[in-house]
This record gives structure tokens, C-alpha cells and sequence, in this order.
């Protein structure tokens, strides 16, 4: 199939935004503002460093690498609107391959109302794609990582480390319990957009979605706010089979594993009751894991506490690009 042909087979013929005035066809799109700010975030992905084949399917290469741009949208407050998609394309990907690889990420953008509006193709040795997504949130209300103060409650939704078991049971056949969870978990996670859309009532939250991993993510929070942040590491929700995994990967998973693509953030104690009402009309599973305190020197940190109350600082290593 050539460019264009290619181009014509994943075309929106409708489009589910008003604001889009040109789509697909031109130089460049065209979509109009309105009294709301624009949220940008753009991620790239390798075939080989950040999926295999191996491991999923096309459906789900594209399915996960769209959820995990809508994440970052989610953590900023914005509502998903519109996405944008380049991809180096290799000559052994089939055209039907490449079909179902923009199918999964149609999926999904059609749970959060999302239009593809853009994006070029090009051939090369392996499969890269590149998203970059457009959220809209009301003026001033975008939450930013840099809003955590001291006597904040630290709160995570879902549960931790079930992407990394997934990836762990695809790549080690056994007797595993709930085999299909943590497939599901690992290849198609679910952006928490309604529960961080809802959050527009509350006067303050910090947010940041865990890409890689919530030490990662609050090391990110503190050093943005210039806070300290403990974590009860015994908090951290886990899946009910997750006690399946060694003691060891559990912890491991939960703490620096990522790609969950769950939300880690901070709220003041007095909005902590109405953040669990916005949990329970979003069905969203919500813990309060930790919480904000002074930095004691200009070395902003994370600590986490043991089973055994030992206190020990977490370092920002989960997963980090150009190592």
C-alpha cells in the first residue's frame, strides 16, 4: 500500500469534535480555540525498547502506546480531544498488521471521544511511533506536579505493579493465577481521565501519572513542589493474586515497575473526604499511601517505610529513557 492509500484507510470520515475546522487532507490541521487552555504531550515509541511482538499484538501496540499520551492528559486535568500520529514503518509489517495497529488506537480513542487529526508515515528498519495528543482544560485549572505542600496526603488510584506482571508471565510461561488480568493490565491499561476530570471541584492537586513507577513519579512531585514525601510501602494497593509473584519482584513491580498508568498525587487533609467522593461516582479505586512534609534542605526527597517501620530514601530509578 502506498502513502496516500495508507493515509486514506485510517481517515476519519466524521469527526467527533466541533472545534476541528480541518483534519486530515492538508499540510497541517486546523482547529479552533475556545475559553479553554490547550494541553500538549507527545511520547515515542520503539519497537524492541518499549514493546515486542512478542508480547502483543499489533491491536495492542497500538492500543497501549495512545493510552499511555491520554495518561499524561489524564495527570494534567485536561480532557482528551485530539491526537496526532508519525510512525516509521519497516517493510516486513504487513499493510492488515499496521490496520489493526491503528485499529487499537481508534478503540480507544473512541472511549474518550478522541479525532485523528494528523501525522506523517515514512519507511525505515524497525517500528517507531510517535503520538502527540491535544486536551483542553478551563483556564487556569491544569494541575501541575509543583502544587504538593507540607501536611498533604499522598494518594494513589488502582493498584500497583500489575503491568510488570503481566510483562513477567508472557515472558515466563507457568502456573500463574489470573494469567488474562495481567495480560489485559500490561497490554491495555485504562487512563484514569474521569476520576482526574471530576478533580475540577478541589482547590488544590498535585498530579503525575505512574509511567515509571511511584517512586519515580513522587521523586518528580517532590522535587517540583520542593517538598519531602513519605511512602508506607505496606499501603501501596496490590492486586488480590498479587501475592502469587516472589517477595521480592512484588516489591520491586509496585514500587519502580511503571506502566501502570495509574495517578499518584497530593491533596490538602480538608479535601481528602471529597476526593473520595469524586473516587466512588468515577469507580475509581483510591488510598491514601503516604504523605507531604518539609524538605529539611535544599535536597528535595522521597522516603519509604517499611513492614518493619525501617524509613529508607527511594531513589528516582524506575524506568528512564537514554540510559
Amino acid at each position: 500500500m502506498d502513502e496516500f492509500s495508507f493515509i486514506n484507510s485510517i481517515k476519519q470520515q466524521t469527526y467527533k469534535q466541533s472545534s476541528v475546522v480541518k483534519g486530515i487532507g492538508d499540510d497541517a490541521a486546523v482547529f479552533r480555540n475556545t475559553s479553554q487552555d490547550i494541553v500538549t504531550a507527545v511520547d515515542t515509541f520503539v519497537e524492541e525498547v518499549h514493546f515486542s511482538r512478542a508480547t502483543m499484538d499489533p491491536f495492542h501496540i497500538g492500543y497501549r502506546s495512545l493510552a499511555a499520551n491520554i495518561s499524561d492528559l489524564a495527570a494534567m486535568g485536561a480532557t482528551p480531544a485530539f491526537y496526532l500520529v508519525s510512525i516509521v514503518i519497516p517493510k516486513h509489517w504487513a499493510d492488515e498488521e499496521l490496520t489493526k495497529l491503528y485499529k487499537g488506537m481508534d478503540n480507544l480513542a473512541t472511549i474518550h471521544n478522541m479525532d485523528l487529526i494528523g501525522g506523517d508515515t515514512v519507511s525505515g528498519k524497525e517500528l517507531s511511533i510517535s503520538i502527540t495528543v491535544i486536551g483542553f482544560v478551563s483556564k487556569g485549572n491544569a494541575r501541575y506536579r509543583s502544587s504538593a505542600k507540607p501536611g498533604d496526603i499522598l494518594f494513589v488510584t488502582g493498584t500497583l505493579g500489575d503491568s510488570q506482571a503481566g510483562f513477567h508471565i508472557l515472558n515466563n510461561p507457568g502456573r500463574f493465577k489470573e494469567k488474562e488480568y495481567y495480560y489485559n493490565k500490561h497490554r491495555m491499561p485504562e487512563p484514569r481521565v474521569a476520576f482526574a476530570l471530576e478533580l475540577g471541584s478541589l482547590s488544590r492537586v498535585a498530579l503525575n501519572d505512574i509511567s515509571d513507577g511511584i517512586a519515580n513519579e513522587a521523586n518528580e512531585i517532590s522535587e517540583a513542589s520542593k517538598v519531602s514525601i513519605t511512602i508506607y510501602e505496606d499501603k501501596l494497593p496490590t492486586s488480590t493474586s498479587y501475592k502469587q509473584f516472589p517477595v521480592k519482584l512484588q516489591r520491586e513491580w509496585k514500587l519502580f515497575g511503571g506502566e501502570d498508568f495509574e495517578l499518584v498525587g497530593t491533596v490538602a487533609k480538608a479535601e481528602w473526604e471529597a476526593m473520595k467522593l469524586v473516587a466512588e461516582r468515577t469507580n475509581t479505586p483510591l488510598k491514601e499511601v503516604g504523605y507531604v512534609d518539609f524538605s529539611k534542605s535544599d535536597e528535595h526527597k522521597v522516603f519509604g517505610v517499611n513492614q518493619k517501620n525501617k524509613k529508607k530514601l527511594l531513589e528516582k530509578k524506575g524506568y528512564t529513557h537514554l540510559e
